[in-house]
């Protein structure tokens, strides 16, 4: 096994593959280097000497400025170093690109569900949406009622165990300690019904009000999902016509069931929820009549994601769902590279590689836009690294990021969205979110993804209501260490010698198992319904 990696042969910064001893000599660009300092797993040094104020290079682009001189060996710390980006700017360039061979995936197919707009999803969901939060207790009422009697309820494998502890107390009520279980379904063909719980639609910017309504037009629109009960109260921001408006941007209404309930025009809160519940049954039994069939791979859309992520998840698992979702755009679908944040420094890349001018042109006005937000809030991107991403070697916004878009693949950028924006348009697209996981996880569904591929080191349990979330572990400790969360170890690549091309035929098979009903991922045999809608501004 390597012990140091060199990313890129411009960089002036290696990653170490294992704990580095100071004062071990080891040989880089036909070279010994002494090192001067302890280096452990996954942290970074110099590979050479360099002055106060020299740019430190990782990736072939600038990722961090020296605070002081320091020798070749020397690790790379938040005392020395500071956050650095590459300058951007459009410029007429055509961006040369060949696809990537896809063999006989070409000819494979995933068993999913066919919408009458032509998408295909990967499961089949129920939707409760609530226009404002005033609906977020009828909600729950409805959700323990509906989930309890249809058979959607999980088993709750931690109540008898509180069960168990009240009767030590003297607490027991004298009945029968007996183990929760799993309803059969009536509706065996629905995978479930979800619901949307939020803090929006009211009191605050109308601006952020039309950016929930976009979301949630887009989880309707989402192939994963059969129809939709929507509730109001009557007064709020996020008025019923709002919804319906979005729904049909692209010309076509969701082809699916969708019904909407006003409590303000019911005399009671029960005679509201009665109907919600007889109505929702002719839906759900409309649902149920969805069968799986054959569809290419090409109706994949795949959303690209990172969180808790470590010092190799820009070597191992970032690049390999990069080689994957370069695969997924070759057999014509459609990935989606989120979270704007973990772009910085490599704006100029992905610039380069937009197809059209006006796509490049946008994706510079929401980076800028997305920046001077977080500056007039006394932040900006420089301050994303989170204490865990910082111990574990990424040190610097620009060290992250450049690691972070390499889940992007090389593909050409084929379009620019905002956050509840929805895909339409096949290959890349560049999805503007938060890199906070479950913000961006959720607009990632809402703009269509029915699949989503989530590399992590540290470990997250991050899921979603409607879109599979596939766990990808960057090291091989992880899956070991948190069995109940990760899918697939890209690990691999380093603690077992295997290669990328190996690793991405075997996460094409997972992938399509999942897509096809065959395995569930990790997060939803856990019920991780994680949905964060983004709120860009403030409370009015």
């Amino acid at each position: 096994m390597e012990r140091f990696l060199r990313i890129a042969p411009a960089d002036n910064v290696a990653v170490a593959l294992t704990d580095l001893e100071e004062q071990e000599t080891i040989f880089a660009g036909g070279r010994e280097i002494r090192l001067a300092d302890h280096i452990p797993v996954k942290h970074k040094f110099t590979l050479v000497s360099l002055e106060k104020g020299d740019i430190l290079y990782m990736y072939g682009v600038p990722v961090g400025k020296l605070g002081i001189s320091l020798p070749e060996g020397s690790m790379i710390t938040t005392g020395n170093t500071s956050h650095v980006a590459a300058p951007y700017n459009i410029h007429d360039k055509e961006y040369e690109y060949t696809p990537p061979p896809v063999g006989a995936f070409e000819q494979r197919t995933f068993m999913g569900y066919h919408r009458r707009d032509g998408q295909v999803g990967t499961a089949n969901y129920w939707l409760f949406i609530p226009l404002v939060f005033c609906q977020n207790r009828n909600l729950r009422v409805l959700q323990e009622a509906l989930e309890t009697e249809l058979g959607f309820r999980p088993e709750n494998p931690y109540r008898l165990l509180v069960r168990e502890l009240a009767g030590a107390c003297g607490k027991d009520n004298g009945n029968e300690v007996k183990a929760a279980v799993v309803g059969t379904r009536l509706f065996e063909h629905v995978d479930g019904i979800k619901f949307l719980l939020h803090e929006g639609g009211c009191g605050g910017t109308r601006q952020d009000t039309q950016l929930l309504v976009n979301l949630l037009s887009g989880y309707i629109k989402n192939p994963n999902v059969a129809g939709a009960t929507v509730l109001s109260l009557g007064c709020q921001h996020a008025q019923a016509d709002m919804l319906k408006e979005a729904l049909g941007k692209e010309g076509r209404g969701p082809g699916k069931p969708l019904y909407f309930f006003e409590q303000q025009q019911y005399g009671s809160e029960a005679l509201m929820l009665k109907e919600v519940i007889r109505t929702t049954f002719e839906g759900l039994q409309q649902a149920d009549t969805c069968r799986r069939a054959p569809a290419p791979l090409g109706a994949l859309t795949i959303g690209l994601e990172c969180g808790g992520s470590d010092g190799f998840s820009g070597i191992s698992a970032n690049p390999l769902i990069g080689k994957v979702a370069d695969r997924i755009n070759a057999l014509g679908g459609k990935s989606i590279l989120a979270e704007f944040p973990e772009l910085c420094g490599v704006e100029q890349d992905l610039i380069d590689r937009c197809t059209e001018r006006s796509t490049a042109e946008k994706f510079v006005r929401l980076m800028k836009n997305y920046e001077h937000r977080a500056l007039g809030v006394g932040s900006g991107f420089d301050m994303n690294p989170s204490p865990g991403n910082i111990r574990d070697g990424l040190i610097t916004d620009a060290i992250k990021s450049a690691g972070a878009a390499t889940k992007g693949g090389r593909s050409p950028v084929s379009d620019v969205l905002d956050y509840g924006e929805y895909a339409v348009r096949r290959g890349l697209n560049l999805l503007c979110t938060p890199g906070n996981d479950v913000e961006s996880t959720t607009g990632l569904a809402g703009a269509g993804a029915n699949i989503t591929l989530f590399s992590t080191g540290l470990g997250t349990p991050t899921g979603n209501p409607v879109c599979p979330v596939i766990k990808i572990s960057s090291n091989s400790a992880l899956p070991q260490r948190m069995k109940d969360i990760i899918d697939f170890d890209a690990g691999r690549l380093f603690s077992a010698g295997m290669s990328q091309e190996a690793l991405a035929d075997e996460l094409m098979e997972l992938i399509i198992a999942v897509a096809g009903g065959e395995r569930q991922t990790c997060a939803g045999r856990l019920g991780q319904d994680d949905f964060i809608p983004w709120k860009r501004g403030i409370s009015l």
